[in-house]
């Protein structure tokens, strides 16, 4: 499971860093200033969860006994960035408004994940 973690985290932050590129050197003049803010939020916290995703594999790896708690905390921020970001990017590329309405799913995805993170470092 670190492995997966890890991989997954990486390509995440490698894709941030794509998305950021793409939106400062392409999108600012191909979006509006508000749809250009929504996507630079996606990339911002993709980064951010990324990051802690790539937490999450090392502890796992460090860790003697597997836990569950990093398992679900791990799966929260893959779904949240997943939904949170992805749904920003596609609100931000294509204008329709209603894919606002799965951002919020992601969020709770993310504090989900921070949650269960909490959990783990309490039990370890």
């Amino acid at each position: 499971m670190s492995k997966l973690f890890l991989v997954i985290a990486s390509i995440f932050g490698g894709l941030s860093v794509m998305a950021g590129a793409f939106g400062s050197h392409y999108l600012k003049g191909q979006l509006t200033p508000p749809l250009l803010e929504i996507f630079t939020t996606a990339t911002r916290y993709q980064m951010y969860h990324a990051l802690a995703l790539l937490f999450v594999g090392i502890l796992f790896n460090r860790s003697e006994t597997p836990q569950p708690w990093l398992i679900a905390a791990g799966w929260a921020f893959i779904t949240g960035i997943g939904l949170f970001s992805g749904s920003l990017y596609a609100l931000s590329l294509t204008g329709m408004g209603w894919l606002g309405m799965i951002t919020p799913i992601g969020g709770i995805a993310l504090i989900c994940g921070w949650a269960c993170l909490t959990i783990a470092s309490l039990k370890s």
